[in-house]
């Protein structure tokens, strides 16, 4: 029995991350409210960045992650990111979540050295609970920021085109007269 016990808690320490944290950000971040940071350190980790989404109906959403590190022991292996919805739930990873964007693979940064970065933009559709996953493997003194960055776009109003069809109608209306008016 103390050896199975043994081997499955052998088994969960290989399939689940070392390292897992949770940053929760203000409604309808901006890029001044979005910025996030963390230190996972030499192990694999799975960090969410949560955010909600009121207003709308659609959100133009821009996400992006850097890691600089000073040499070759600092550097993420395997670092993916993801922006998912909550699910009907509204609970975090459980499960019932929907992937919307990604998953995206970190990439060298163009002309710097020593550097990683991951993001993306998208249009999210609906106001909801939202979370930017990333997840990788550390190594040395591995961390890394970021922002997400959000912005509603208004849809259509219901009657607003009502009064400028008004406002023509009734300047018709007032040069019919006064025509009438000018030939009497």
């Amino acid at each position: 029995m103390k050896k199975l016990l043994l081997a499955i808690t052998m088994l969960a320490a290989t399939l689940l991350p070392a390292s897992a944290a949770q940053v929760l950000l203000p409604n309808n971040p901006t890029s001044v409210t979005g910025n996030f940071t963390f230190t996972p350190g030499a192990v694999a980790f799975e960090d969410q960045v949560i955010f909600q989404l009121t207003g709308g109906p659609l959100f133009v959403t821009i996400a992006n992650a850097t890691n600089t590190f000073a040499g070759p022991g600092d550097e993420i292996t395997n670092w993916i990111a993801s922006i998912l919805s909550a699910g009907l739930d509204g609970i975090v990873n459980n499960g019932d979540d929907v992937l919307l964007f990604g998953p995206q693979n970190a990439s060298a940064c163009v002309n710097v050295s020593n550097c990683q970065a991951v993001g993306g933009s998208g249009i999210i559709n609906a106001p909801g609970l939202y979370y930017a996953e990333f997840t990788g493997t550390g190594s040395g003194t591995s961390g890394y920021g970021g922002n997400i960055s959000t912005f509603a776009v208004p849809g259509p109003v219901a009657g607003a085109g009502l009064l400028p069809v008004l406002a023509v109608l009734l300047g018709f209306n007032y040069l019919r007269r006064r025509r009438r008016q000018l030939l009497a």
